[in-house]
């Protein structure tokens, strides 16, 4: 019996077909299945969501913060589809009914161990070449938050319980103490 020939490239439309219940991102036509997130990931998403919501209705704010799992349609083609933990959209004309349609201004990613690579790696570069405005990696097990400022090419490193500046929101800050 022949074994069935892996595609080469996939589409939005095979993320699309996928069985109800489950999940993957797609990035530059490679798919990358996604497990269920870990208690400890749910808690610091949680945290992090009510923190910023809090701070964008604190100030009227028009951004919105919305959380996984919600499409984002990094290079608005075919072959790039993401859910990020968090996603920061300030310019609303990008949303609709199906989701981001280009970079959000800010996004946070809680990694998990089969996420870890991506995170640091793929996404680090797509998020940038797509024009996301500032991106964190939140790694738990690290106990640190890295933050990557692309509008000014800084990179920093925080540990938990600091005081983390956001960049896209002046005067900002988030502590994140488990």
């Amino acid at each position: 019996m022949e074994a069935l020939r892996k595609k080469e490239m996939y589409t939005i439309d095979d993320i699309y077909a996928l069985p109800d219940g489950e999940r993957a991102e797609l990035i530059d036509g490679k798919i990358f299945y996604m497990s269920p997130p870990s208690w400890k990931h749910q808690q610091i998403s949680g945290k992090l969501y009510q923190k910023i919501a809090n701070h964008i209705e604190s100030e009227n704010g028009t951004c919105e913060v919305l959380a996984a799992p919600f499409a984002v349609f990094l290079d608005q083609d075919e072959f790039n589809y993401v859910e990020p933990d968090l996603s920061i959209i300030c310019d609303r004309s990008k949303l609709d009914e199906k989701g981001c349609h280009g970079a959000p201004d800010w996004v946070i990613e809680i990694v998990s161990p089969s996420s870890k690579s991506r995170d640091y790696m793929e996404k680090l570069f797509k998020y940038r070449m797509a024009g996301v405005r500032e991106y964190w990696i939140v790694d738990p097990d690290k106990q640190k938050v890295m933050v990557y400022w692309f509008e000014h090419d800084v990179v920093e490193q925080y540990d938990f319980g600091t005081d983390v500046p956001v960049g896209i929101y002046e005067g900002f800050h988030i502590n994140l103490l488990l």
